[in-house]
């Protein structure tokens, strides 16, 4: 069940950079039961209110590997999907596209990534799954999958990008508090 039936869910808090909490490697799923599986409609649920196309667990305060996506807007139809347990199996070519993030706030920036992949997993029944994707997925399905290892796409900018954005970010942290 890669793609799980959408069920209402509850709002998670999405954590932002700096939380340490980001920065944490997360754990294997060693049993899909019950709380995986409404940890990921909670994902989604969280996820399509931010809104975004895609999330990671730990981004909700979660240390398991489970990711959540869907590239498609709401009007043409949702395609939920979520991952346990992805990782990366073969990767070639290379693409630079715009990035955002739910958990790096007001920042977008050109990161260079693999063009193609192939992900492996387990769906929210257990079954293994294997994902080719290119385009948009494979870089939603590297951007989420680097979240899982403690990894930010401002982790992939040049030190005098990702120092101009930690600067703004204190000057507007700052100023609201």
């Amino acid at each position: 069940m890669l793609r799980p039936e959408l069920k209402n869910g509850n709002k998670l808090k999405i954590y932002t950079y700096p939380d340490p909490v980001l920065r944490k490697k997360a754990e294997p799923v060693k049993v899909i039961d019950e709380r995986i599986r409404r940890l990921a409609q909670d994902m989604l649920y969280t996820m399509y209110e931010a809104p975004g196309i895609g999330l990671a667990a730990n981004q909700v305060g979660e240390a398991s590997r489970i990711i959540v996506f869907d590239l498609r807007p709401k009007e043409n139809g949702r395609h939920p999907c979520a991952l346990i347990n992805p990782e990366i199996i073969d990767a070639e070519g290379e693409v630079t596209t715009e990035e955002a993030c739910l958990s790096v706030i007001d920042y977008c920036a050109d990161v260079k990534r693999k063009a193609r992949v192939r992900v492996k997993g387990l769906d929210l029944e257990g079954k293994e799954v294997s994902l080719d994707a290119e385009g948009l997925l494979a870089v939603c399905l590297q951007h989420e999958i680097d979240h899982l290892d403690g990894i930010l796409f401002i982790d992939h900018l040049s030190a005098l990008k990702r120092a101009l954005y930690k600067k703004r970010l204190k000057k507007k942290l700052k100023k609201s508090s």
